[in-house]
């Protein structure tokens, strides 16, 4: 990549192990994250050009341009090579002629200016080291009155699921760093006041954040694969000692036997449906 540098800790984590992580889980992350499709599907009906930011392997990419038809077109950019790589396959494999994928990183992409009528995320936007300049940057590259619609999540506590492992394993492992809430991760976009400031600093009008709450299941055989290879664990484990590791992972199982039953994890999964126009 030659753009400038920028979200280069991003950059070099989901084009090593993360994006080869979710590379290799897609089709489990895929059934997970399907309940988070349809609502944006349904917040950008009636456009034409949509942007997917943070597409990853492309499915809400594919759920948009099904909606679309003929008519129209979605284009998913990410910043992972190997999750990019991957949609463009898919892509070919599933007849899907009115997509396209860019490997960029949305803060600092050249875009075309003025050509989207909407911008999409499923949690993608969460992660910029500068967001109010990436979210200008979307702008620019957005119609008069075009829609912005985002998922992102809302905060820890409210998510006990998403943070088993970390807490499970937390006692074992002294030298993580905590979560720092306003840095670039999963619950960046947590306080709806901070979202707001953001988007309206960088020229969005009419901004609502309205709290979504999906019902989400995991098959019970598939969590440890879930914990041990997604997320701030999953980062840690490949640099312990055998005998440490197995410590750590038994804790892990144990953090998500709350959320088990009849072998299925079930949990709610806590977000923001966020929207807003480009309006001067």
């Amino acid at each position: 990549m030659t753009q400038p540098q920028a979200n280069q800790a991003q950059a070099e984590l989901w084009n090593n192990q993360a994006g080869q992580n979710w590379v290799e889980q897609n089709a489990m992350l895929d059934r997970l994250l399907a309940p988070f499709e349809q609502p944006l599907v349904e917040a950008v009906q009636g456009a034409r050009d949509v942007l997917d930011v943070g597409c990853g392997a492309g499915a809400t990419t594919f759920a948009v341009a099904r909606s679309l038809g003929g008519q129209g077109r979605c284009t998913g950019l990410d910043l992972s090579v190997p999750l990019v790589e991957l949609a463009r396959r898919r892509a070919v494999e599933m007849g899907a002629d009115n997509t396209d994928f860019v490997v960029a990183d949305a803060q600092l992409h050249a875009f075309q200016p003025a050509r989207f009528d909407a911008v999409i995320s499923r949690f993608g936007v969460m992660f910029f080291d500068d967001p109010v300049a990436a979210f200008a940057n979307l702008r620019r590259a957005a119609l008069d009155d075009a829609r912005l619609a985002m998922i992102a999540w809302r905060g820890m506590a409210a998510n006990p699921f998403m943070t088993a492992a970390e807490r499970a394993a937390a006692p074992l492992l002294p030298e993580a760093p905590p979560r720092d809430p306003n840095a670039p991760g999963q619950f960046a976009f947590a306080d709806p006041d901070r979202v707001a400031g953001i988007l309206s600093a960088a020229g969005w009008r009419d901004v609502d954040l309205a709290p979504l709450d999906l019902a989400c299941v995991v098959p019970a055989q598939d969590l440890e694969i879930y914990a041990t290879r997604m997320g701030p664990v999953s980062l840690v484990l490949p640099s312990l000692e055998p005998d440490r590791r197995h410590v750590v992972i038994a804790a892990v199982r144990r953090g998500f036997e709350p959320f088990v039953s009849d072998g299925v994890a079930r949990f709610t999964a806590a977000c923001w449906m966020i929207k807003a126009r480009n309006s001067d």
